[in-house]
């Protein structure tokens, strides 16, 4: 009598900074990735950044090459899409680039970044009818990401946050969480 064996998932703990194999499909059980590829300067062009439940590939880039690069301690496994998955992680692939490209259009530095806190308050964070909470500690997204993300240097990105705070734009909640309230950002940025 034969018995079926199915082989099992590879199942992958990661740093942040580690890059996984670009010709896998993986679903994130726990942490943050950014997807991304290189001007011809040699600068990060971020396509999207995606957390637990997501499941991210390069295998649908027109774009080579395309890294798939963990922001924090990550825990992926190899994930076989049905038809289905492929065509909700293409929608999510072009709203994420839909999203990040509208930030990074937004000529004002300062509703640039607030734009970005935003997006990742709304994506990643918790949302309610207030305002945005979110953790960049979280998400390991220092002042230096943060700038690559939505092209800024990490000296504006700092000089920006610190006086958002001052000025009340950004509340601290905890020494890990800001909040961004409703109220704080133009119809423009939502």
């Amino acid at each position: 009598m034969a018995t079926a064996t199915t082989a099992q998932a590879l199942r992958l703990t990661l740093q942040p900074n580690d890059v996984l194999p670009e010709s896998l499909n993986w679903k994130i059980q726990e942490g943050y990735i950014r997807t991304a590829t290189w001007d011809e300067e040699g600068e990060t062009i971020t396509l999207g950044v995606w957390g637990p439940g997501d499941w991210v590939t390069a295998a649908y880039s027109a774009l080579k090459p395309v890294e798939i690069q963990c922001l924090t301690t990550v825990v992926v496994e190899q994930f076989q899409p049905e038809p289905a998955d492929i065509e909700a992680l293409l929608l999510q692939q072009i709203k994420n680039l839909e999203e990040i490209f509208q930030v990074n259009r937004i000529r004002s530095a300062d509703q640039r970044l607030l734009a970005l806190l935003a997006w990742i308050g709304r994506r990643f964070g918790q949302v309610s009818s207030r305002g945005y909470r979110l953790s960049l500690k979280d998400m390991n997204l220092t002042h230096k990401s943060l700038a690559d993300l939505c092209g800024l240097t990490r000296v504006t990105v700092t000089k920006m946050l610190n006086r958002y705070k001052g000025e009340g734009v950004l509340q601290q909640i905890s020494k890990d969480d800001l909040f961004i309230p409703s109220v704080a950002l133009l119809p423009s940025v939502i």
